[in-house]
């Protein structure tokens, strides 16, 4: 299973107070750590993806607000850069859109048009700033997510769209409050679920793979952990990236938060 950890938030477990949407590609662009961090997430996709075909992963938590959508876009990216993989990002998030703001695209065309049947698939793919990274925004608001997820059109999409693309990371809801995630859990080729250590009650944590189903998880990204100590930090990444460390780097206290 694939474990990882990040920095996105402190650990005073707060997100950023404003409301207006988080440019997703620019967090972290001035921390050569988190860049590296994604990196090493990456070589561990890319393994998975290569020896056992899992081309098609959503990307989740238990509950919002745990940096899922930061670690969807972040990871697409870094696949992408390297010009090996032709990539596709799925706004499946339907009621937050989070993707789609975050990558400063409007709603619609997106997926609920295609599903409804008011779009076809090459009117709702849109190319991105980054080379070999694709995006399909989520679409407008429809009262059921879960119900048109469930139906067969949503099927023939994820067919359609593994035919085009080395790899797909759906950016899924959380998996407690709503049922939209536990309804595809069968269509992907598996979970990586984003855990924020000292903001989710680790006990939510395995209610959430207990409802996907543990063989659908792949892995899990520890998030919002911190450095022990400064001589830990420049132990095993030198002084080159020494700023900030208390908020970048993971402790070693949390090493077992997930087994």
């Amino acid at each position: 299973m694939i474990k990882f950890k990040f920095p996105f938030f402190s650990k005073d477990g707060k997100p950023p107070a404003s409301t207006r949407p988080v440019d997703l590609f620019a967090v972290g662009n001035e921390d050569p750590f988190f860049r590296e961090k994604f990196k090493g997430l990456r070589a561990m996709v890319e393994q998975k993806a290569d020896l056992h075909q899992k081309r098609l992963l959503g990307i989740t938590s238990s509950i919002a607000g745990e940096g899922k959508t930061i670690t969807c876009a972040q990871l697409g990216r870094s696949l992408a850069s390297t010009g090996r993989k032709k990539v596709l990002l799925v706004d499946v998030d339907i009621r937050k859109a989070d993707l789609t703001h975050g990558m400063g695209e409007r709603r619609t065309p997106g997926l609920t048009e295609y599903l409804l049947g008011g779009s076809t698939l090459q009117q709702i793919i849109r190319s991105t700033q980054v080379p070999n990274l694709f995006l399909v925004t989520s679409g407008t608001e429809v009262n059921s997510p879960a119900d048109l997820l469930a139906g067969d059109k949503f099927k023939l999409f994820l067919q359609e769209i593994r035919t085009s693309y080395d790899m797909i990371l759906l950016d899924t809801p959380p998996v407690l409050p709503v049922a939209d995630t536990p309804t595809i859990r069968d269509l992907t080729d598996g979970f990586l679920f984003v855990y924020r250590v000292g903001f989710t009650p680790y006990t939510m944590l395995r209610q959430a793979m207990e409802e996907l189903g543990e063989k659908n998880v792949l892995g899990a990204v520890l998030n919002g952990v911190e450095v022990a100590s400064d001589s830990y930090y420049r132990k095993y990444y030198g002084a080159y990236y020494h700023r900030g460390v208390e908020t970048v780097i993971d402790s070693a206290k949390n090493r077992e938060a997930i087994r």
